[in-house]
């Protein structure tokens, strides 16, 4: 069996596999129960300073689409579906979380896990005062700059351009010494370039991307899902996110531990998002379709996967798919010409 650890800004993890924020992790009921399914990590569900951001998880909304965008039963799912949701932040008092922070990271410390601290920025004193105040009680924070929500409510930004980031991150970074992961969006200009700003202006790690922002109609009501926008995410998901990890992974020349995130469903997903430059994996979706024990399998599938091709750490195949991508200038061409299409 392979060696799963991994290190990942300044911690060692007993796995690379990462219970996600998400409403899932937003009870220290939910928390311990993925610690106990064998999650590496455990990001807990952010909060913020702005009263609005918990008022709106009062107007959340989740439904699960077919491939043919329409609602699908969610106790029937099977892990293919798409997520679209209106989600909003943790409702628990500043101080009660701290409290449950504390809690679950002892617990998660002694079976060689971690819990990590969560803030979906607002203001970017507000996001370093939260930050700090974690710190205390948790090994590491995530600052998540790129929640999709954040185009559509003004409790939470979304930061797209390296600017904001460097500005955020340095503001954080002077309020904690504790490693401070940030979480990019998957709609910006220059997400390669947000990730280096981040990493120039003190992350010790980069998380990627964030859930896209979606619309759909109902095709016999004429009604929006859920009548709003929302975040939209699912399996179809996972080569865009594993192009923007893989192009920030040879950005960054393989020096910086990346965190992939948004399309993996299973643990074969997780091989891909190592293959592809992630150290780790964050999950979220598969978490609210099955619950915690859903992680105990995608270990046994990473495991049975690394253990096939002869691997003995899981560190040996962190980026090993970008190594041996080539730009399309480096490609010969191909004769004859490949045309699989029909031919008139």
């Amino acid at each position: 069996m392979a060696d799963l650890s991994t290190r990942l800004a300044g911690l060692t993890l007993r796995n690379p596999v990462i219970a996600a924020s998400c409403e899932y992790t937003m009870t220290e009921r939910g928390i311990l129960a993925c610690i106990d399914a064998g999650a590496g990590a455990v990001i807990a569900k952010s909060i913020n300073e702005v009263p609005a951001a918990a008022r709106q998880l009062d107007v959340a909304d989740y439904t699960l689409l077919d491939s043919g965008l329409s609602r699908t039963p969610w106790e029937t799912a099977t892990g293919h579906e798409t997520l679209f949701n209106r989600s909003g932040l943790a409702q628990t008092g500043v101080d009660d979380w701290m409290a449950t922070l504390d809690r679950t990271q002892r617990y998660a410390a002694a079976r060689g896990a971690a819990v990590i601290g969560s803030v979906t920025v607002a203001s970017a004193d507000g996001a370093a005062e939260l930050a700090a105040r974690m710190a205390e009680a948790v090994p590491a924070v995530e600052i998540n700059i790129g929640a999709p929500h954040g185009r559509e409510a003004s409790a939470v930004r979304q930061l797209t351009e390296a600017d904001g980031v460097a500005h955020y991150i340095r503001t954080v970074r002077a309020a904690v010494d504790c490693p401070v992961i940030v979480k990019l969006p998957g709609q910006a200009s220059d997400i390669p370039g947000m990730a280096r700003a981040a990493v120039d202006n003190g992350a010790d790690a980069v998380a990627m991307i964030g859930r896209l922002n979606g619309f759909v109609p109902d095709l016999e009501t004429w009604e929006p899902e859920l009548g709003s926008w929302g975040a939209v995410g699912g399996p179809w998901m996972l080569p865009v996110s594993l192009y923007w990890l893989s192009k920030c992974y040879r950005h960054l020349s393989g020096t910086v531990p990346l965190i992939g995130t948004n399309g993996a469903r299973g643990g074969l997903d997780v091989a891909r998002f190592l293959l592809s430059g992630a150290h780790a994996v964050e999950l979220a979706s598969l978490l609210l379709l099955k619950g915690a024990s859903a992680l105990t399998e995608v270990l046994s599938d990473l495991n049975a996967y690394l253990d096939a091709h002869g691997v003995d750490r899981v560190s040996d195949v962190i980026g090993a798919s970008v190594h041996r991508a080539r730009e399309y200038g480096e490609i010969e061409p191909l004769v004859p010409a490949r045309r699989p299409w029909p031919q008139p």
